[in-house]
């Protein structure tokens, strides 16, 4: 792959190719050795996201540097706050973060190579595919500030694991391992070198039918805000638009003509 970065800071945004010419853009925490997510963090990951939406690639990967992915959130960043400035923080994690990181009409995927902490968490639930390191260690432990996860994570926990599931790991604030979520549904696959796979999967994503792709993920989102019924009313329009796109139609006719497995895409 060709590989361009822009400059350093907080978060860093890389721009790759992959040998078929796909794009595929890795966002990287770094922020030292814990990547804690104080303002400037939240402001830094925010401007990459809207970059990645105003103009999306074929794959997304995200993934940390640092011994830690995060240690979590700074603390100071919610001092003297009052309802109301809380209510609007989080309005804007979910509005500049969160929400577009979901929306991207490509697939999104997020490599735990260590303690995944918080708001690194959130945003990793807020992705289509996790996999994470054997090490990997993953909570949600606002409750030692008097806090619940306010980016979505409660939610988006329960979606993969079961509401059960998400108030024990949520009220608990315990600390799970990757084995315990892989169990859960929660992480989907487990690697000793989860960087080098989160890659190769986001290259092999990016050289797929990325409008294809994009369609799975309207569908599943009917279903996650109106179950199967809702779905299933939004699939055939969802579906039937993909019959006008290049891939599919070049897709037919290699299968056709010299069987399944030999298409390429160009995402259009």
């Amino acid at each position: 792959m060709h590989t361009s970065a822009t400059a350093e800071g907080p978060t860093r945004l890389d721009h790759s190719v992959t040998d078929n010419g796909a794009s595929v853009a890795t966002l990287t925490f770094a922020d030292g050795e814990l990547n804690l997510f104080d303002q400037t963090m939240f402001d830094s990951l925010a401007a990459h996201v809207a970059e990645l939406s105003a103009d999306p690639p074929r794959a997304v990967l995200l993934r940390s540097e640092g011994r830690v992915v995060s240690g979590g959130v700074d603390v100071s960043l919610f001092a003297g706050l009052t309802s109301a400035q809380g209510e609007a923080l989080w309005r804007r994690l979910f509005d500049d973060i969160v929400h577009p990181i979901e929306a991207l009409p490509c697939p999104v995927v997020y490599s735990a190579h260590a303690l995944t902490l918080t708001a690194s968490f959130e945003i990793a639930l807020a992705c289509d595919i996790i996999l994470a390191a054997p090490r990997a260690k993953f909570g949600l432990v606002e409750t030692v500030v008097g806090l619940t996860p306010s980016m979505g994570g409660p939610q988006r926990l329960a979606e993969r694991a079961g509401s059960g599931r998400a108030r024990e790991f949520v009220m608990t604030g315990d600390l799970y391992d990757a084995q315990t979520m892989l169990e859960w549904g929660v992480v989907n696959g487990i690697h000793d070198d989860v960087d080098a796979a989160a890659s190769a999967l986001a290259v092999r994503l990016a050289d797929g039918p990325t409008r294809a792709h994009a369609a799975t993920k309207q569908i599943v989102e009917a279903w996650r805000s109106g179950g199967v019924a809702h779905a299933d009313s939004v699939t055939p329009s969802v579906s039937g638009a993909l019959f006008a796109t290049d891939d599919l139609q070049g897709a037919v006719r290699s299968f056709l003509d010299v069987g399944p497995g030999k298409a390429t895409y160009t995402g259009r």
